[in-house]
């Protein structure tokens, strides 16, 4: 009625630590990201394969970023608080303080990163003792998980061992710094830490593998308190982290997510009324949420429990409540892009060019590959040069985190035009990879008709058509960019009750913005590419036991 006076909004902050920088939004209960700010965080290579952290940089980031996004807001119209983070492993010691995860005694790099290899002989024991734990991992456990990580540190730095106080998986870590509760996400217990939901820490593993230590005190190093993902934590914001975050002391907390787990929250429930897509009137188990950033992640769900070989889970509410969590992914996408531009010789003349124009690499590289196409299809431009994305390994769904990658077709030329078609070579490698996981999901039982994608990479348009062409299936982008800032928040969201659950946070947080259909004219191309990138890695698999016999 006029002159009545309007509900005050309602806010919701969601912060979200990435590989290399923190982010964090303000979002409203519509799903709207209001305000948003970044901050980079310092990443430590000190030998190939280990990549190391600052559990402190990261939280003085996250104060700064979210200080920054409430700046001028009543406080009063913030209700609730959500993190996410990277799967990555912060050890610290009885008293909370960093415990260095290096041979150096760095304390402060107390943080081993997601994407670390150094514990590829400790999974390798892992995965031979055959536990049945390891059935809900695809059958293999991968080296980014933390029972390898946890084994290494044991072996290789008995110092650190004998202090720990806490291993936590970094989003735990992130609730407990805000509430002082050590509660542990059943996200990040369930999807890397081998917990069941139903039977809980299964004490067989750990003496199996050697970490029955971890056992002591109902296994209290680790986490003997789990709560589901968006459930409030303790009181809420302490008085400290209220002062260091900028926001009122005691506002909801949630309990958290790994980073693509956020993502998939953020997209993969969005109404999709009037978009004639082929998963309306369809359960979310018929779609795929795609979270594609420096890795990329495949989220799919099930009503009841899928085992595909070579695919992180079953896991049981892991991501949405009562539904069973499929995950595939690869291990590096928008990082192997970086790396096969920024290596190439053309790369200055690019950059240079790039500037010139006043736009980026890839937006520039885009638009040169439309140049160079003449009256062919872009994507048909490579059809001499064949790529295989695994140069950090393959997550899923070979598990073999040995494969290196491969690039077939290469002349002596160097130019610009050359750097433009490993790009969309390299891009094409990483859709068929989707490809191929999402063929060995349905072949388990999935039944997937649609992908949802978010992340950095869902920003490039070429990225976005070639999974659409090479997958046969439709792709929907969100209307919010940050759709793990909004994933984020809707486990803020449902901490503070405004909501009375994740499922129907999700339907009204998560809204469609574009839809990509696929080119099917160009199915049989993408066919006998696919043949071709099958083919690529049997012969790698075939040359190297030539060379070992």
């Amino acid at each position: 009625m006029p002159g009545e006076k309007q509900p005050a909004v309602q806010y919701y902050v969601g912060v979200d630590v990435g590989s290399g920088s923190v982010r964090a939004a303000l979002v409203d209960g519509a799903g709207t990201v209001v305000a948003h700010a970044q901050q980079p965080i310092q990443v430590w290579e000190p030998r190939p394969d280990h990549y190391e952290q600052s559990s402190a940089d990261i939280w003085a980031a996250c104060c700064s970023v979210t200080k920054e996004v409430v700046r001028g807001v009543d406080a009063s119209q913030i209700r609730g608080l959500g993190f996410d983070a990277t799967c990555s492993l912060v050890v610290v010691d009885k008293q909370f303080q960093p415990l260095a995860v290096n041979s150096e005694g760095q304390n402060h790099r107390n943080v081993i990163m997601w994407m670390d290899h150094r514990a590829a002989s400790q999974v390798e024991r892992i995965n031979a003792t055959q536990h049945r734990v390891l059935s809900y991992v695809g059958g293999t456990m991968s080296v980014e998980m933390q029972p390898p990580k946890l084994l290494w540190i044991k072996e290789n730095l008995p110092e650190s061992w004998e202090k720990v106080g806490y291993f936590f998986d970094l989003p735990d870590f992130l609730s407990w710094k805000a509430t002082g509760v050590t509660a542990r996400s059943l996200c990040t217990v369930v999807c890397k830490w081998t917990y069941t939901s139903d039977k809980g820490w299964d004490e067989s593993f750990w003496k199996m593998i050697g970490l029955e230590d971890l056992m002591k005190d109902k296994y209290e190093k680790i986490g003997n308190h789990v709560l589901s993902p968006g459930e409030a934590v303790g009181k809420g914001l302490t008085p400290d982290a209220a002062e260091d975050l900028g926001l009122p002391e005691g506002i909801a907390v949630a309990a958290s997510l790994i980073d693509a787990h956020a993502g998939g929250l953020g997209v993969i429930g969005a109404d999709v009324k009037g978009h004639n897509l082929p998963c309306e009137n369809q359960p979310i188990t018929s779609r795929v949420a795609m979270i594609c950033g420096t890795s990329s992640c495949h989220m799919g769900v099930s009503e009841t429990p899928i085992f595909v070989p070579g695919v992180w889970g079953p896991y049981f509410s892991a991501m949405v409540p009562g539904l069973w969590l499929n995950e595939g992914g690869q291990s590096a996408t928008g990082k192997l892009i970086d790396h096969v531009v920024r290596g190439h010789v053309a790369f200055p003349e690019l950059e240079a060019k790039a500037a010139a124009s006043a736009r980026s690499i890839y937006t520039y590289l885009n638009s040169h590959l439309d140049l160079i196409k003449k009256s062919l299809p872009v994507g048909f431009l490579t059809v001499d040069l064949h790529v295989w994305p695994d140069f950090h390994g393959n997550r899923s769904p070979l598990t073999d985190l040995t494969l290196k990658g491969m690039v077939v077709g290469l002349t002596l030329s160097q130019g610009l035009d050359e750097l433009a078609l490993i790009y969309l070579a390299t891009i094409q490698a990483i859709a068929l990879g989707t490809r191929h996981i999402l063929e060995v999901m349905q072949a388990a039982g999935h039944d997937i008709t649609t992908l949802f994608l978010c992340g950095g990479l869902s920003k490039n348009p070429l990225f976005v058509q070639m999974h659409a062409d090479i997958t046969g299936k439709p792709v929907v982008l969100s209307k919010e960019v940050e759709s793990v800032l909004v994933g984020a928040a809707i486990l803020g969201a449902c901490a503070s009750g405004d909501f009375a659950s994740i499922q129907e946070a999700m339907a009204k947080m998560g809204k469609i913005g574009r839809v990509v259909q696929p080119n099917h004219e160009h199915k049989r191309f993408y066919d006998k590419k696919y043949e071709v990138f099958l083919k690529l890695v049997e012969h790698q698999r075939e040359y190297r036991s030539i060379m070992k016999s």
